[in-house]
């Protein structure tokens, strides 16, 4: 059932080595998660093939990598400090404070269960009868038309300096696109670029998340994948570059396996739009809880560059040098999770095969964690064993590679399956002999023999 692919999704990354929770034998910490052996392969496989996509694919786009920690005075000019909220409502019985967009609606039978009690003042029982949401950690009722929501700002708060009582106060960044805007001059004058041009940037970035949860999907410290694309300071220009880079980023998602039934469009309104932003699109996946957003496209007109030069007192207008027209650009912005993307093509690729007692995760071969696995037919016999250690040694530069000696070969096909390794390597006795090998496909799970000596192209051509 639908309802239960998270939990069998957050028990296979444990179990399987994806992704564990933070600080875990101590209990715990919410909103931070770690990422395993497979977890880190199946996430830096995200960033690479976009970072390829962006950066080697697009000759005007160049990479970055600014700091985390900058001058408090940024987050000013960005509004963040001001405008970088969310509506909190605390909880009158465990005083804990949610976002009031996430409340559940209180039943009448939970009302009539907390009404019950014989220790309830007038007061109390008022306060009930009138609630319209339930507390979603003790389940106490919560009335919003008398507990107005208060605005908590999501930026992490840090300190620099060594002397306790004289340290200076700045954040985390709660975005990456903010050290792109610094560095844009920087990237002009170094890079010799023109107008249209782009910076891409992945990189962690910290938001005071009140309520985490869905598993990676709203953590406190998260990856970004983003690209600002620098254009001319016009409307219509703006436009068709706003399109351009929604058409680019849905075909790089379907390029690389995902479901097109579980993506889709879903175009900001004017009243829901981020302050700074003339038009906003969000690609959404069909998550088990709900469509959710896991890259947005934003038209961010000048509002960045224009608010850093305001504050920093630098010029940032750009000098068209064949028409000497002055302008401060405008930034259409692609900003991708790489956490959201990880857990997305955890959720696309999962099935479950009844007919062939197996759970598989269907990765695009780019994405799988490990792409080949070799395996010994007898663990026992030395020179299988060791023709096996040959092969796998030959291939693990090119194509991450696991060796599998344990158990049964069926049960490591199996375990193979559910990490969504493609390839199987089999040697047997007759490889001694002909120095061929099975190769076991994944998905339709058909076996065929090829020379040991024709793996390496085999792979590569497959990869393809």
């Amino acid at each position: 059932m639908i309802e239960d692919l998270m939990s069998k999704i957050t028990s296979l990354a444990k179990r399987r080595g994806f992704i564990f929770p933070g600080s875990e034998i101590y209990g715990g910490i919410a909103g931070f998660y770690d990422y395993g052996p497979l977890g880190v392969e199946l996430k830096n496989n995200i960033k690479k093939l976009w970072w390829q996509e962006m950066v080697y694919k697009h000759d005007e786009i160049v990479g970055l990598d600014s700091a985390i920690i900058t001058h408090p005075k940024v987050w000013e000019a960005s509004g963040h400090v001001t405008a970088f909220t969310d509506p909190l409502i605390e909880c009158r019985s465990c005083h804990k404070r949610f976002r009031a967009d996430n409340l559940e609606n209180i039943s009448d039978k939970q009302k009539s269960k907390m009404l019950s009690k014989q220790s309830l003042t007038d007061k109390n029982k008022e306060y009930i009868k009138n609630a319209d949401k339930v507390c979603p950690d003790c389940g106490y009722a919560i009335n919003t038309h008398v507990d107005t929501p208060k605005q908590f700002n999501l930026l992490m708060k840090t300190y620099l300096g060594t002397v306790e009582g004289e340290k200076d106060a700045t954040y985390l960044r709660g975005e990456t696109c903010q050290g792109i805007y610094l560095n844009y001059k920087n990237v002009l004058d170094s890079m010799w670029k023109k107008i249209p041009f782009g910076i891409a940037q992945i990189g962690k970035a910290f938001r005071n998340e009140i309520t985490p949860g869905n598993f990676t999907f709203r953590t406190r410290e998260f990856e970004q994948m983003e690209m600002q694309w620098f254009i001319k300071a016009d409307l219509k220009e703006s436009e068709k570059w706003f399109t351009y880079w929604k058409e680019e980023r849905m075909k790089w998602y379907l390029s690389l396996g995902f479901k097109k039934e579980n993506l889709r469009f879903r175009d900001h309104e004017p009243e829901e739009r981020a302050h700074y932003a003339k038009a906003a699109t969000d690609i959404e996946y069909n998550s088990p809880f709900s469509w959710k957003e896991f890259e947005g496209i934003h038209n961010r007109s000048d509002w960045d560059l224009s608010r850093h030069s305001k504050f920093s007192g630098v010029d940032l207008l750009y000098t068209n040098n064949e028409t000497k027209d002055k302008y401060i650009p405008w930034i259409i912005e692609t900003s991708a999770g790489a956490d959201r993307m990880t857990l997305f093509a955890l959720l696309d690729a999962y099935h479950e095969e009844p007919e062939n007692k197996r759970v598989v995760l269907k990765f695009h071969p780019k994405l799988a964690p490990v792409k080949v696995a070799v395996f010994p037919l007898m663990a026992n016999k030395q020179e299988i064993v060791d023709k096996a250690k040959s092969i796998f040694d030959n291939l693990k530069l090119d194509f991450h590679t696991m060796f599998d000696d344990i158990g049964n070969v069926g049960k490591r096909y199996r375990r193979q399956d559910e990490i969504g390794t493609p390839w199987c390597v089999t040697v047997d006795y007759q490889s001694l002999e002909d120095d061929t090998v099975t190769v076991r496909d994944r998905d339709n799970m058909q076996q065929e023999r090829i020379k040991i000596s024709e793996l390496p192209q085999y792979f590569t051509e497959k990869l393809k």
